[in-house]
This record gives structure tokens, C-alpha cells and sequence, in this order.
């Protein structure tokens, strides 16, 4: 395991299993949601909370999990990294507190100004969830740092385990239209509370998985001067995160107010574009894994005399595997509309757009290496900045006149500035010798093959299978021209 190389790949392939098998399953609520939601409105106000959790979650992180990979390393001693770790759990259960106690106090205030009035009970319920899944961040952090991938994946599992068992539980008798399915264990279920339903087994899988690691708590340790250093680090990473959660999510809360329509209609685009978005779950797992086995990586390999080039080489291999999975994908919309309900399918145009996108924001999280080993992380918040103005310019301009189709390719606009404006800057301050030939060779195939794919079902007259075929051999010439170029130095360079 000395290439390191290989170590990447094993280290991801750990994670990536691990993230994959986990997220598929919280992805099976997507085929429940949408047979059950029938009013996409309804799957909108779950997506559109979702949405306000995702800010809400960086705030009460402010950075934490990040300091604590920057000052916890595996050639520190155990004293020191126990220290780190105690200091960061002592902060952040002070401010999980400090934070949750307004949510509470003004939920129903909270809930009258989202349009939910009377249901205050949302804002409670994601008020817990928040704060467990706060608390529980940096013991899974250490499990990561340890490497102990399985532990890792044991709890999150459960996690997710707990969520769609108790979703199914709730939610299953609306589906089979039998609300007393489960009378026997004293639940009814209550239309009324549909939605409300999806939030309450969240909270049970979060409080589950908090009682877990709450043994953490009990012997923490706040080290001032350890705490001062997290926080000059973290704390720009706050920027970072909401700019960054204004390019992934926001677009789901603006479509309920630029929309033209009413409150009522907006949702109901809202839900559409959250389910279809969830047809580009591939992809984003694709990221998250290699997010999951790339972080500590990046890190343990800064001092070692070839590591801009194991970096550039990195890069190169994660396009491929993700223009793979973009072909894949994209170019099979018949075949993946079945993760959601009829009702959600009329937005099965922007899948591709919404894959290339979420393939940039890899780039843009591989490249970002630059800024986390120089401890630049002011410009790092530049770019996100930037990135977000972009996200809501394009969203002020084209909602009104293609309402989620121009929320999709404002996040392929913003995510390609992104890409572009971290390599000059990044190239300057931690150059890294990217082969940008073969990385745009390989994105502007990809796109091609994908769009001759998708003519195929309206250009023949084609049998389905005829054009499944022909479409799996688009698929194959792009892993032929792969091979050729790189992907079989790769294999040889793992083996050894």
C-alpha cells in the first residue's frame, strides 16, 4: 500500500462502499415519497425544510469538522489528538445548545413566516434533528481519522437503517391505502400529518444514533489555546459552507417565492425538481465518496516530494469514472424514472444537466485541495462568494420564464465559474500540473456521446432494446478511449 495511488483507491473504495450502500438506502424514501405525496406540494414543503436545514447545519458546525482534520493527525501522539477532539466536542455541545434554544422558543413565529402556520411542530422537530446530527459530526470525524472505516459504516447504516424503517412504518399505510396497517402496535395513521411523518423518523434515527457516541460527552476536555487555533481556522469556512449551501440548495426555496404561481403551485414545482434532482444520486455519491477517502488523503500526503503529481493524477481518474457514470446515467432517463413517481417525471429533461453539474462540483472539491494546505482559505470564500452571487443571479433571471429547468442550469453555470476561477487562483498559490487537455477531452466526449444517446430514442425508429444497445456501446467507446489514453497505466500503477 506504498503507491499511493492505490491507497487512495482503497481508502475510497472503503468509504465509497460504505457512503454508497448507506445513501442508496435513504434514497429508497424517494420511490416511497412520491407514491405517497401525490401533491407534489407536499414533497415540496419536505424538500423546501431540507433545504433551510442544510444553512442551518453549517451554522451550527462553523467549521469544527474541517479543524479538527487540520490539528488532529495521525502522527500526533494520543494525548494531543484526544485534546483536539475533547475541545471540539466541549464547543460544540455548548453552541448546539446555545443555538437550538431560539428555534424552540420561536417555533411558531418561525413557522408563520415559511407560510406553514401551525405547524410549528416542523420547526421543533428539525430544531432536535440538527442538533444530534451537530453533536455526533466529530465522533464520526475520529472514526474517519482512525481509520475505522467499518465502525464508520456499521452506525451510519443504522442511522439510515432506523430513518426508512420508521419511514416505511409511518408511511406504508397510505401507500397501500390501509391508514390502521399497523393498529396493532396503537399507530393510525393520520393524513393530516403525512408530512410531518417524514420529520419525526428522522428524529428517531438521529437521537439513536447521538445515544451512541453521547459517552463522548462525558469526558470532554476544552483546551483554550487548541480552541483558538480550530476557530482562526474554521471560522471562515462558515462563509465557505453557506455560499456553498447557497449553490446547492437554495434554488429550492427560491422556485416557492420568484415563481409567478401561488404559494400552492410553486411547491408543487419545488417537489418536482427535488425528485428529479434525486435521480442524480449517482453522481453525487461519486463525490461524496471521494470526498470521504480524499479529505484525510490530501492531508497525510501534503509533505511527500510527489504529491502535486499523485494530485493531478487524482483529478484525471475521477473525471473518468465520472463521465462513466454521467453516460450511464444520462443517457438512460427511461430506465432511472422509476426511483419516483409518475407525477414527478415531467422534469426528467434536466437529468443530465443536473449530473454534468454535480460532476463540476467534484472537480471543483478536488481541486480544492490548494486552499486546505496553504490554510488559504480566504480565497477559497472568494470563489464560493462568487459562486453564489452567480447561483442567484441566474436563478432571479431565468425562474420566471423556465422555472426548475433554469434552476439546473444555473447550477452547471455556477459550478463551471467555480471550476474555472479555483484553478487560476489555486495554479498561483499551490500549483498543481493538472492535464487539462485530457480533462477536457474527456468532459466534452462525454457530452457528446450523451446527447447522440439520447437522440437515438427520437431520431430511429429504434426497438427499445436496439436502443439500449446502442446506447451501452456509446458507454463502451468512451471506456475504449479511457483505456487507450489512461485508465490502463492506471491498473498497472495500482497492482504494483
Amino acid at each position: 500500500m506504498s503507491n499511493p495511488l492505490r491507497k487512495l483507491a482503497g481508502q475510497t473504495a472503503v468509504y465509497g462502499l460504505s457512503t454508497i450502500l448507506v445513501r442508496m438506502l435513504n434514497y429508497l424514501l424517494a420511490p416511497l415519497h412520491t407514491r405517497v405525496f401525490l401533491d407534489q406540494g407536499d414533497y415540496g414543503i419536505i424538500s423546501e425544510l431540507y433545504a433551510y436545514v442544510t444553512f442551518l447545519n453549517v451554522l451550527f458546525m462553523y467549521g469544527m469538522e474541517t479543524a479538527f482534520f487540520r490539528y488532529a493527525k495521525k502522527e500526533n501522539s494520543l494525548a494531543e489528538n484526544k485534546t483536539v477532539f475533547s475541545t471540539a466536542q466541549a464547543s460544540l455541545l455548548f453552541s448546539t445548545i446555545l443555538f437550538i434554544l431560539p428555534l424552540l422558543f420561536f417555533s411558531g413565529k418561525i413557522a408563520d413566516a415559511l407560510s406553514y402556520s401551525g405547524h410549528g411542530e416542523y420547526i421543533i422537530y428539525f430544531a432536535f434533528i440538527i442538533a444530534f446530527d451537530t453533536l455526533v459530526n466529530i465522533p464520526f470525524a475520529k472514526l474517519r481519522l482512525q481509520n475505522k472505516p467499518w465502525k464508520y459504516f456499521n452506525i451510519k447504516l443504522l442511522n439510515i437503517g432506523i430513518n426508512v424503517l420508521f419511514n416505511f412504518f409511518f408511511l406504508l399505510p397510505a401507500l397501500l391505502d390501509n391508514y390502521r396497517l399497523f393498529s396493532f402496535t396503537g399507530f393510525v395513521y393520520n393524513p393530516e400529518h403525512g408530512v410531518a411523518y417524514v420529520f419525526i423518523a428522522n428524529l428517531i434515527a438521529s437521537a439513536v444514533t447521538f445515544l451512541i457516541f453521547a459517552k463522548d460527552y462525558f469526558k470532554i476536555h476544552f483546551d483554550k489555546t487548541i480552541w483558538e487555533k480550530m476557530m482562526r481556522y474554521g471560522t471562515p469556512l462558515i462563509i465557505i459552507g453557506l455560499a456553498g449551501m447557497t449553490n446547492e440548495t437554495l434554488d429550492r426555496i427560491l422556485l416557492k417565492y420568484w415563481l409567478p404561481g401561488t404559494t400552492e403551485e410553486n411547491l408543487k414545482q419545488v417537489g418536482i425538481y427535488s425528485a428529479v434532482y434525486k435521480i442524480s444520486i449517482f453522481m453525487t455519491l461519486a463525490v461524496q465518496a471521494f470526498r470521504m477517502g480524499a479529505e484525510p488523503f490530501f492531508f497525510s500526503h501534503a509533505s511527500e516530494k510527489n504529491a502535486r503529481r499523485t494530485y493531478a493524477d487524482v483529478m484525471k481518474y475521477f473525471v473518468i469514472i465520472c463521465c462513466i457514470i454521467f453516460l450511464g446515467v444520462g443517457m438512460f432517463p427511461d430506465i432511472f424514472k422509476i426511483i419516483i413517481g409518475e407525477n414527478y417525471h415531467a422534469g426528467l429533461n434536466i437529468v443530465p444537466v443536473l449530473l454534468m453539474a454535480n460532476l463540476l462540483l467534484g472537480i471543483y472539491y478536488n481541486q480544492s485541495v490548494w486552499y486546505k494546505l496553504t490554510d488559504k482559505t480566504f480565497y477559497a470564500t472568494r470563489i464560493v462568494l462568487v459562486g453564489a452571487a452567480i447561483t442567484i443571479l441566474v436563478n432571479y433571471l431565468l425562474i420566471p420564464r423556465f422555472s426548475y429547468t433554469g434552476s439546473a442550469w444555473g447550477h452547471l453555470i455556477t459550478y463551471f465559474s467555480m471550476v474555472v476561477m479555483s484553478y487560476f487562483i489555486g495554479q498561483k498559490y499551490y500549483s498543481v500540473p493538472y492535464n487539462l487537455r485530457k480533462i477536457g477531452l474527456y468532459l466534452l466526449v462525454s457530452i457528446i456521446l450523451c446527447w447522440l444517446g439520447l437522440q437515438f430514442m427520437n431520431w430511429f425508429d429504434f426497438s427499445i432494446i436496439m436502443s439500449y444497445i446502442m446506447r451501452f456501446l456509446l458507454i463502451i467507446l468512451f471506456f475504449i478511449l479511457a483505456y487507450w489514453l489512461d485508465v490502463g497505466v492506471i491498473l498497472k500503477r495500482i497492482k504494483k
